[in-house]
């Protein structure tokens, strides 16, 4: 019986979904299954892949339902006790599912473990080695930006960037799978702080390489769709994972992390987006689904307490 499935959601990737699915067909270890995931594309990038690569299963979506949806019925067709979430603009080597299985595999209690992203047009950069949190209501990959040397060690982090990382099928059962009110953004985010309260691991591996272009469904860093659910779904993270009395704790530090990112966004010229998508947030918080609180877990929110605060402090010192 295999043990992994790598599921791929793709929208309009002709240009990037074939050079990952070839990375995937050339890997050291071939005893895994892949599921393509399309958001309805159409730019032809699903029928070729279809011919080019017949051995891996496709779904086709009636529309863009985003990729928490996506990854989410890749997950339901999975039959594996891990599935490999894995971007379309990713190119893995040939070890890279391999590390990540025998990573995971490691301790039960890990929930994820991140692969170490590389910038496919600067390979010698990080652009993602785990993501982290902080009391700000920031969410940041470690080291991006920085030599690819850096983070050369395996360590727990808050959370795996879902643009390539593994996951632990039972514990997504438990905890539920990902938001698909996120649409996008930050839903990767979200699921490992579920993970977290609930006393689980997520683990960064950097000898789990892919090269990530980036921005390949949406094609800018920056643009209204991105600033927009950006600041939706980081108003919704907060108030669905937090407690009423650890968002009272924290509010002088998010109030503060929220002004910082509407200067910035004024400046840039993004203002009207981003108060767009925290008038969205509110309403979202208003209809989503908050995670419930149990006493039980208390020792794990006050650890996650702690990092958010220290996190802050990396934040501003430059550490990642």
């Amino acid at each position: 019986m295999r043990e992994v499935t790598v599921i791929i959601p793709n929208y309009n990737g002709r240009e990037c979904l074939g050079g990952c699915l070839q990375s995937l067909k050339d890997q050291n270890f071939r005893d895994f299954d892949v599921i393509v995931v399309d958001n309805a594309s159409h730019d032809g990038s699903l029928e070729e892949a279809e011919r080019d690569y017949p051995e891996a299963a496709y779904i086709r979506l009636e529309q863009n339902f985003g990729f928490s949806r996506a990854v989410n019925e890749g997950i339901k067709a999975s039959k594996t006790p891990f599935v490999l979430l894995l971007n379309n603009d990713t190119c893995a080597e040939p070890d890279f599912v391999e590390n990540l299985l025998a990573a995971i595999k490691e301790d039960e209690k890990i929930f994820s473990v991140a692969a170490k992203m590389l910038q496919q047009k600067a390979p010698d950069r990080i652009d993602d080695a785990g993501d982290l949190y902080c009391a700000f209501g920031w969410a940041f990959a470690r080291a991006k930006g920085k030599h690819r040397d850096r983070c050369s060690k395996r360590c727990n982090i808050f959370a795996a960037c879902a643009g390539a990382a593994i996951y632990r099928r039972s514990i997504l059962d438990e905890i539920g799978w990902f938001d698909e009110f996120h649409f996008a953004y930050l839903e990767d985010v979200d699921i490992g702080y579920r993970a977290r309260i609930m006393g689980y691991r997520n683990v960064y591996e950097p000898k789990a390489l892919v090269y990530h272009l980036g921005s390949g469904a949406t094609g800018s860093r920056y643009n209204d769709f991105k600033v927009r659910i950006s600041a939706r779904n980081n108003m919704y993270l907060i108030m669905k994972n937090m407690p009423a009395l650890q968002i009272l704790l924290n509010l002088p530090f998010l109030l503060l992390g929220f002004g910082i990112k509407a200067v910035f966004f004024l400046i840039r010229g993004y203002g009207r987006p981003y108060f767009s998508g925290l008038k969205r947030g509110y309403l979202l918080c208003r209809h989503g689904k908050k995670y419930p609180f149990s006493r039980r877990n208390f020792g794990h929110y006050v650890r996650i307490q702690l990092e958010l605060w220290l996190n802050c402090f990396r934040r501003f010192a430059g550490f990642f």
